[in-house]
């Protein structure tokens, strides 16, 4: 089943707002630059890699409200599990 989400501008401008940041952890930035490759490309779907990444992030309480909003988009946009 093919994803048709794409990145909004506002989660795309958090995604590249935690990209800029310097105190960002990896696996933030992981989320984000997925979520901002999403942005323009809507049959693009997260890896595993990724979603793992945004997973993190999610449940880290230290993360900025900028991260969360790229690692919800990318969670989002993560494809189906195939039974």
């Amino acid at each position: 089943m093919s994803n048709k989400k794409q990145t909004g501008k506002k989660a795309a401008s958090a995604a590249s707002k935690t990209l800029r940041s310097s105190n960002t952890s990896k696996a933030s930035k992981t989320s984000a630059g997925s979520a901002l490759s999403q942005k323009s490309a809507p049959k693009k779907q997260s890896s595993a890699k990724a979603a793992s990444a945004a997973s993190k992030t999610l449940r880290d309480g230290r993360t900025s409200k900028a991260s969360k909003s790229a690692a919800g988009s990318t969670l989002a946009q993560k494809g189906k599990k195939k039974k």
